[in-house]
This record gives structure tokens, C-alpha cells and sequence, in this order.
């Protein structure tokens, strides 16, 4: 068992092992989205998303790419939201595995504003949509990987880069798995739940971070409920400008 620590936890996850898969994997994914409801994962997406766009000066139009998605199920408030403001936007999910680009497919498939592809991080380039976001993806990475992924979310957008992520914290690792042995017996839930607790971040964490980026990257973060971390970055003269507008 995998306990809540003082440090991050190294152990990989199981669906970080792109070796297995199938059909045991899809469902691990359909009942992620039982616990992302649970827990309100949309929020600090939905949050900094919000920033970015009214630091641009609330455009009309609005691509976004979320990176390893999963299924994508975020996103459907953030359908809510573009409605509500009226935005003409189109929402890419972006994973690395099969189950889930279908998985997405399968949830969005009314949907002609989400598109899905199945690629890697690495294998992008150009600055090709406004936003990028990550839910529930920066923590899948040790310390040392984080700043190049960073920075590579940062190549592909033109705003900046939202970044959704766990609050390593004893209380939220005990919730999470209480609610995952609970919810479901299959060992993606069971096992990578907790342990996404144990590998998520605290304060310490993202000023480490905002130091290994320097001063060209600017990095803000703010605590956002149940126990998760907003985290906006923007190119630091885009951040400056952000600060001046709000």
C-alpha cells in the first residue's frame, strides 16, 4: 500500500505502464470520472481557464488542448462555460493510449467541438491553440522531468498553460482511498488513486519548480478546493502584463 508521505512518491502508477491496457484499463477510466464528480476535479481547470481569458481580454473565439486527458470528462463543464459566455471554441484531448482516446470518443461523440488524438507530448510542436491544459497529469512525472514538460505545454499555446493537480496532503490521500475501495475493485482505481494522492504536490513543490523554470516562465499557484492546486504559466512578460489587467 502506498502511504501519504512527507516527499513525493516515486512509485509509477499502473496506467503509467503502456504495456497493458484493455478493456480492464477502460473501465478504470469510466470510473475515474465517478471520482472526479466526486472530488469536483472541473474547478481549477475551470478557474484558470477563466484567468487566461479574461487576461486576454475575454476573446471570442478559443482553442484549447487538454493533455493527457483520459476520457476527457472535465471538460464537459467546461462546455457549460463556453455556452455561457458565448465563445466559439473547440476543445482537442490530447492522450497517449488507445482505451482512452475511445473512451473519449465514446463520451464526446455528440460533441462536434471536442476533437480527439491519440499522440505524445513529445511529438508536438508549434504554438497551436490558445490554452493548454493538464488535469490530473503533472504528477504522473518525477521532479527532475517536470521543467521540460512545462515548457514543452508552453511551446503549443499562445496564452498560456493550466495546470489541475492533487494536494498531497494526509487528509485527501485517507478521502480518496476510502472512496476508490467503495466505488470500484478494479486495481487501476484501487492502486493508482492513493498512490496519485502520494505523488501529488504542496507549496514547497511548485517554488521549486517556479525557481527551476527562471525568470523567462511565470508560474502562479493558489490552493483550490477539494484539495487541489491551480496552476497558471504564462511566458513572464505575458504574466507581468496578466497581473497589470486584473
Amino acid at each position: 500500500m502506498h502511504k501519504y508521505g512527507r516527499k513525493r512518491a516515486v512509485a509509477p502508477e499502473l496506467m503509467d505502464d503502456f504495456t497493458s491496457g484493455g478493456i480492464e484499463l477502460r473501465e478504470a477510466l469510466r470510473h475515474l470520472r465517478w471520482l472526479n464528480r466526486i472530488f469536483a476535479a472541473a474547478a481549477p481547470t475551470m478557474y484558470g481557464i477563466e484567468k487566461l481569458w479574461i487576461e486576454a481580454n475575454k476573446p471570442k473565439h478559443l482553442s484549447i488542448m487538454d493533455i493527457g486527458s483520459g476520457s476527457g470528462d472535465v471538460n464537459r463543464r467546461l462546455l457549460k462555460w463556453i455556452d455561457m459566455n458565448r465563445i466559439d471554441a473547440s476543445i482537442t484531448l490530447v492522450d497517449k493510449t488507445s482505451e482512452a482516446c475511445e473512451e473519449a470518443r465514446q463520451f464526446f461523440r455528440n460533441e462536434p467541438r471536442v476533437n480527439v488524438m491519440q499522440c505524445d507530448l513529445y511529438d508536438m510542436s508549434g504554438r497551436s491553440v490558445d490554452i493548454v491544459t493538464g488535469t490530473q497529469f503533472l504528477h504522473h512525472f518525477q521532479e527532475e522531468e517536470l521543467p521540460t514538460v512545462i515548457l514543452k505545454m508552453l511551446s503549443l499555446s499562445r496564452l498560456g498553460v493550466v495546470i489541475n493537480d492533487i494536494h498531497r496532503h494526509w487528509l485527501s490521500w485517507a478521502a480518496v482511498w476510502l472512496t476508490t475501495r467503495i466505488l470500484s475493485s478494479n486495481r487501476y482505481i484501487v492502486n493508482d488513486g492513493p498512490l496519485s494522492v502520494a505523488k501529488g504536490f504542496q507549496s514547497e513543490d511548485w517554488e521549486l519548480l517556479k525557481e527551476s523554470l527562471g525568470e523567462e516562465v511565470g508560474l502562479t499557484y493558489s490552493w483550490r478546493p477539494l484539495f487541489r492546486y491551480a496552476v497558471l504559466i504564462r511566458p513572464a512578460r505575458q504574466a507581468k502584463l496578466g497581473k497589470q489587467r486584473l
